[in-house]
């Protein structure tokens, strides 16, 4: 239980920070208290995608100091791992949730825009609560559904609110 706790803590504190790097560290931790939550509950494909997601998210933290090719090829890497991964701990249909959570959030965290790591929030919450109902982890599930709450109320404020009072286009970086 504390373990899904400190999961839960840090997913919500990582959308809510501003800056890039800080955001994906915290987002690191979540993903290694996720992953050993994920063995104790015995959610294997849950368990390895957190495991390659907290390697992921320490390398992407780095996006600027790694050369756009090797970059480019580190987000095929893990895409691949991650669909790897669900075809290795295939549990039926519940796999498809946090592999496709995964793929996303991979690319929007691959990505160097605060915006798309706040939209892989409200995916991840969605994605991986469908995952969770599954496994019957209550905490986790509202968890996920306060992080689709918090990464709407985040990109509200950080990325819509302003740009409707300047007039400026939402969508457009």
């Amino acid at each position: 239980m504390i373990l899904s706790i400190l999961a839960f803590l840090a997913l919500i504190i990582s959308i809510c920070i501003k800056n890039r790097k800080k955001a994906l560290a915290i987002q690191s931790l979540n993903c290694l208290f996720e992953a050993m939550y994920d063995f104790t509950i015995n959610a294997l494909t849950g368990a390895f995608l957190s495991i390659m997601n907290f390697i992921r998210t320490l390398i992407f933290i780095q996006s600027k100091k790694i050369n756009k090719t090797i970059y480019f090829f580190l987000l095929v890497f893990f895409e691949s791992v991650i669909i790897s991964n669900c075809i290795y701990t295939w549990n039926g249909v519940i796999s498809i949730f946090p592999t496709v959570g995964s793929i996303i959030r991979t690319f929007c965290l691959w990505q160097t825009s605060m915006k798309l790591v706040r939209i892989s929030g409200i995916t991840t919450g969605i994605t991986y609560g469908i995952y969770y109902t599954y496994y019957k982890s209550w905490f986790l599930v509202l968890g996920d559904i306060i992080l689709i709450c918090v990464g709407i109320y985040s990109i509200y404020r950080n990325d819509i609110k302003d740009k409707i009072k300047t007039g400026e286009k939402i969508l457009v970086h």
